[in-house]
């Protein structure tokens, strides 16, 4: 797996010249890209969560497209159109953003539910159909959407639907006082995304995004990502569990944590440390939760507490390399 830890090593470093003091979030976004998954990038502005979207794009060689949300866009604006050609006296497909291989999708709780909706075949089944016409979207594909959890008005929540399509929900928070002094210093004459260069290219990244896929995970491990999963259905302040995504979601996720730090196997540490991201937005609250300002994290986490952490060998039963 030191093939994959190289590829990883190269993203970040090259995303942490312009997000400066948050590796562990890149870290994600690149588990999220290993994994195939859509992130959802959610915090308050000026954080920098459109340019970690932009940053890992402009690092993969891959077509970008960015649709900004707004209250008047239409599902068309989305997938596309097809126009009729007074020339050939046929209707021809214009393809609309979603169309290309990374898609940031900015401040998304903006759009309507009808157009976010668009997004929802093209999320799971890597395909949009327009006018009984399905075409199938190019690979690698990727959703990178942001949205704004403070500023309520002119926004519509996502639906659970939607939510349930994206393998990990990433939050920045604001950057320490000395983070923030570098990030002044380094903005002095022009922003370093000016010179952030592709460092992988389409192909590396398929074949890193197949290669995570031979991690080993044993038994315990299985059983030990679905009983957290499960734990979230049982939850007393919990009205919405957490759908079987989460338990893949989770299960990829910590098969890309074991590849970029170099391991063949997973262990309970790779889980523990990706149960929030990849389950706590799959959770709703119950209201009595939500009044005593609960929050799905504080669930998850007291969940990872509560279910006991399986022991012995984490190798035991992996293959041997031929």
């Amino acid at each position: 797996m030191s093939e994959v830890k190289v590829f990883a090593e190269r993203i970040i470093e090259n995303i942490e010249k312009v997000i400066i003091g948050k590796r562990n979030t890149v870290e994600l976004a690149v588990i999220g890209l290993l994994c195939q998954g859509h992130l959802l990038i959610e915090d308050v502005p000026g954080v920098g969560k459109t340019m970690l979207a932009r940053s890992l794009a402009r690092s993969l060689g891959c077509t970008f497209s960015r649709i900004q949300f707004t209250p008047d866009m239409l599902p068309s604006d989305v997938t596309g159109v097809s126009i009729f050609n007074q020339v050939s006296r046929e209707f021809e497909f214009r393809a609309g953003p979603v169309m290309a291989q990374i898609v940031l999708a900015d401040e998304i709780n903006r759009a309507t539910p009808k157009t976010q909706a668009a997004l929802l075949e093209a999320m799971e089944e890597r395909q949009i159909t327009v006018d009984g016409v399905t075409r199938p979207l190019p690979r690698p594909f990727m959703v990178l959407a942001t949205q704004n959890p403070i500023e309520y008005e002119g926004t519509f929540p996502l639906p659970e639907a939607q939510v349930d399509r994206f393998l990990m929900r990433l939050r920045l928070g604001y950057p320490s006082m000395i983070d923030e002094v570098r990030v002044l210093e380094r903005q002095q004459f022009h922003h370093p995304f000016v010179d952030l260069d592709q460092v992988v290219t389409v192909e590396e990244m398929i074949q890193a995004q197949e290669a995570i896929k031979g991690i080993y995970v044993s038994p315990a491990l299985k059983r030990y990502i679905v009983d957290l999963n499960h734990q979230t259905r049982q939850h007393t302040e919990v009205y919405l569990g957490s759908s079987p995504r989460g338990s893949l979601a989770l299960y990829r996720a910590a098969q890309a944590k074991a590849a970029i730090s170099g391991r063949e196997y997973v262990l309970p540490d790779d889980i523990k440390e990706l149960a929030i991201p990849t389950i706590a937005h799959r959770v709703i609250l119950g209201p009595g939760a939500r009044l005593r300002d609960l929050s799905a994290e504080q669930v998850v986490e007291e969940i990872l507490n509560s279910v006991p952490v399986p022991g012995g060998d984490p190798t035991a039963g992996m293959p041997e390399a031929s």
